[in-house]
C-alpha cells in the first residue's frame, strides 16, 4: 500500500466530510460519518499496511514517541483541503490509527446554534468562560467560533494553548498566537505560567487537566484576562464540583470564593445525530453567574444549580434536558439518542412514555429499575 492510498483514503474522508478515519489490522479503513462507523471499500489492512500508512504522514519526533511510548498524538495539515488530528497506538504488537478531520472553514454562532447571550458575555474583559463536554461533543469548534468572533470584531491579543492546533486562526482585526503544547511549549501549565508576560487580552487554555492548569486559569481570570477553559464533564453543576474537587480539602473554601467571582458562565454541549436531515445538531447547557449562582457555588450548595438555571431563562439559561426535549418535540433528534446523553434519563424517559412513544429500548429500561429496586433493598 502506497503512500498515494494515504491520500486516497483522506480525499475520501474530505470528500465525504467524514468526521474520523479509523485504521487497524484486520479490518478495511472505516470512516465515522453523521456518528455512524462505515467500511470504505477497499481491502483489508494488514501489519506492512499499517506501518507503510504511518510513515507516510508520521514526523520523525513522533515515529520516536511512539516506538518508545507506544502511541503518539500530532496534527498535521492536509494541503489546503482539510487539518487532522492523527492518534497512533499500538494494539496486540500492531499499529492502529485514527485521523480526526478538523473542518478548514470557522462557523458562525448561527451555524452551530450558540445561544446568543454567548456573543455579549464574550465582550467582556476578564473572568473565565468554561465550555464544557465529552470527548467528540464539538467544544473545540464552539472555541473556534467565539475565538473568531473576537479576533474579526475586536482588537485583542489572543494567545491559544492547544494540544494539538486544531483550527487554524488566521490574524484580524487581533493578534492571534497559537501555541501547541508538545512543540511550542512542554505542557499546559507551563504555558499558562508563561503566557501573563506576553500582555495577553483573551487566553484559550486547550484542556484544564491538573491542579497546576486550574489554578493558573483561575488566576489568569483574576488578574483581567478573558479565559476560555475546556473540561470533560457534563452539566453545569458538575463542572464547579470538578473544580473544587481536585483541590486539597484545606483549599475548598478558598477556591469556591475565587471561582463564584472568576467564572462568567459555563457552557456544556453534546452532540446530536440528527434523524430529520443527514448531520449533527449539538445540545447546550448553559449557566450564567448571576448574584444568586455566584452565592450557591460560594455556600456549596451546586445542588440547587439546575433550578437556577430553570429561573435564569431571561439571563439566557437553560438546562440540557430542556433543549433535548424542544429538539426532540421539533423532530430533530430520536428518543433514544435524546435519553442516552440526557442528565436525567428517567425523567425523559417518561415524558416520551406520556406522549405514548417509546424509547428504543424501554423493555431495558424495566429491566433496569427492578435492578435498581432490588439493590435497594439489599
Amino acid at each position: 500500500m502506497s503512500t498515494m492510498q494515504i491520500d486516497r483514503l483522506l480525499d475520501t474522508v474530505v470528500k465525504l466530510g467524514a468526521s474520523d478515519l479509523h485504521l487497524t489490522v484486520g479490518r478495511r479503513p472505516t470512516i465515522r460519518h453523521h456518528g455512524g462507523l462505515k467500511d470504505l471499500q477497499t481491502k483489508v489492512l494488514d501489519s506492512d499496511d499499517m506501518v507503510t500508512l504511518m510513515k507516510a504522514i508520521t514526523p520523525e519526533r513522533n515515529q520516536q514517541e511512539l516506538q518508545e511510548e507506544g502511541g503518539t498524538d500530532f496534527g498535521f495539515a492536509y494541503g489546503e483541503a482539510a487539518r487532522f488530528r492523527v492518534s497512533i497506538f499500538r494494539q496486540k504488537g500492531d499499529l492502529a490509527m485514527v485521523l480526526r478531520q478538523i473542518p478548514n472553514k470557522l462557523l458562525s454562532f448561527e451555524q452551530i446554534g450558540l445561544p446568543e447571550v454567548v456573543r455579549d458575555l464574550i465582550r467582556r474583559p476578564r473572568g473565565m468562560f468554561l465550555v464544557t463536554g465529552p470527548t467528540g461533543s464539538g467544544k473545540t469548534t464552539s472555541l473556534a467560533t467565539m475565538i473568531d468572533y473576537i479576533n474579526m470584531n475586536m482588537d485583542r491579543h489572543i494567545v491559544t494553548m492547544e494540544d494539538p492546533i486544531e483550527y487554524y486562526h488566521p490574524h484580524k482585526k487581533s493578534i492571534v498566537n497559537q501555541r501547541e503544547v508538545g512543540s511550542d511549549v512542554p505542557s499546559f501549565s507551563e504555558a499558562l505560567r508563561r503566557v501573563l508576560r506576553s500582555d495577553p487580552d483573551v487566553i484559550l487554555v486547550g484542556e484544564m487537566r491538573d491542579l497546576e492548569t486550574i489554578e493558573a486559569a483561575i488566576r489568569a481570570a483574576e488578574t483581567g484576562h478573558l479565559v476560555f477553559g475546556t473540561l470533560h464533564t457534563t452539566g453545569a453543576a458538575k463542572t464547579i464540583d470538578r473544580i473544587v474537587d481536585a483541590f486539597p480539602v484545606t483549599q475548598q473554601n478558598q477556591i469556591r470564593v475565587q471561582l463564584s467571582t472568576a467564572l462568567i458562565c459555563i457552557l456544556s454541549q453534546v452532540l446530536l445525530r440528527r434523524v430529520d436531515q443527514p448531520g449533527m445538531v449539538a445540545g447546550y447547557e448553559f449557566l450564567v453567574l448571576t448574584p444568586a449562582v455566584q452565592n450557591l457555588i460560594r455556600e456549596s450548595k451546586t445542588f440547587r444549580i439546575d433550578s437556577a438555571i430553570q429561573t435564569g431563562k431571561k439571563y439566557g439559561m437553560q438546562l440540557l434536558d430542556d433543549h433535548l426535549w424542544s429538539m426532540y418535540s421539533r423532530g430533530m433528534i430520536g428518543a433514544e439518542e435524546m435519553v442516552d446523553l440526557s442528565k436525567n434519563p428517567q425523567e425523559l424517559t417518561s415524558r416520551v412514555h406520556k406522549l405514548g412513544r417509546t424509547v428504543g429500548r424501554v423493555e431495558l429500561d424495566e429491566d433496569e429499575e427492578t435492578a435498581t429496586e432490588s439493590g435497594k433493598k439489599s
